[in-house]
């Protein structure tokens, strides 16, 4: 058993916490709001107090700015803790952070509030090899595929891939079934069809973007999330910042961000990111 310091409560953060808890884990939280704290309930006064004694420390925050913050107090009350930023964060911002803080690791993950209530989330870990050793039980507590992608900032780098490549591809998902609506093939048509050939992916096969083909799709709810449009935002952004800086030609990548983003000033902020499909049917000639 291990005591654990878990730093940011909110969707992702406090089912994640839960579950290491649920594992044996003595895990100590904290928030600076004060209804995830009482959601959690174990909680310290203030950051500072919850890693004081930890044997490793977690956190879960919205951006790169919360997580530079936040460990320039933290790594002054555990210095010798296990570190593991599971924010999704710039690569530049979680290299620096492992430079100052030799060992850290950036362990973003994927599989939204569902993956996180069920503790099958996929973490994407950059770092010290002996460090992710160190960290992998931890991370099998809340997660079912824990894969080690390289040094510092590696993690970071493979979440803004995938989920670049996953925002690319819903919307070729999207943009076929609105093609097939307008020659008339059902949508069960097209997706036995696509699903068992070439046009196979993730985001027809398990998180098709129209009601029906596949129940558990966030199709089947009136497009409540999963993975809202505007984490989709925040992650293409991330993407076409690294593209930029790095000098990597993403033109896919930087459309679907301009589409998302339109879709979220149309109001789809708080859907979920494959509810796109209602905005591009509206694009039609």
């Amino acid at each position: 058993m291990a005591r654990i310091a878990f730093i940011g409560l909110g969707n992702m953060g406090l089912p994640m916490a839960r579950n290491l808890a649920r594992a044996g884990h003595d895990v100590v939280g904290f928030d600076l709001n004060e209804a995830a704290r009482a959601a959690f309930g174990n909680c310290a006064a203030s950051g500072a107090e919850a890693v004081a004694g930890a044997d490793a420390v977690i956190t879960m925050l919205p951006a790169g700015d919360h997580v530079r913050a936040a460990w320039e107090s933290l790594a002054q009350a555990a210095p010798d803790a296990l570190k593991i930023d599971c924010s999704t964060i710039d690569v530049t911002t979680a290299q620096d952070l492992a430079s100052q803080l030799p060992g850290m690791l950036d362990a973003p993950v994927s599989g939204g509030v569902m993956g996180a209530e069920n503790a099958t989330l996929t973490f994407m870990v950059g770092g010290d090899a002996a460090r992710f050793a160190e960290a992998k039980p931890l991370l099998e507590a809340m997660g079912r595929n824990i894969i080690h992608c390289g040094d510092a900032g590696a993690g970071q780098a493979a979440k803004a891939c995938n989920n670049m490549l996953l925002a690319i591809s819903m919307v070729g998902t999207c943009e076929a079934f609105i093609l097939a609506e307008k020659l008339g093939l059902s949508h069960q048509a097209l997706f036995e069809v696509a699903s068992r050939s070439s046009g196979q992916c993730w985001s027809l096969s398990t998180y098709c973007p129209v009601p029906g083909p596949v129940p558990g799709s966030p199709a089947n709810r009136e497009y409540r999330p999963g993975f809202a449009t505007t984490l989709m935002v925040k992650d293409l952004g991330l993407s076409q910042q690294a593209a930029e800086e790095f000098g990597a030609a993403t033109p896919l990548g930087a459309r679907a961000l301009e589409l998302y983003e339109d879709f979220v000033a149309d109001g789809g902020g708080n859907f979920d990111f494959s509810a796109i499909i209602t905005m591009l049917r509206g694009m039609g000639r």
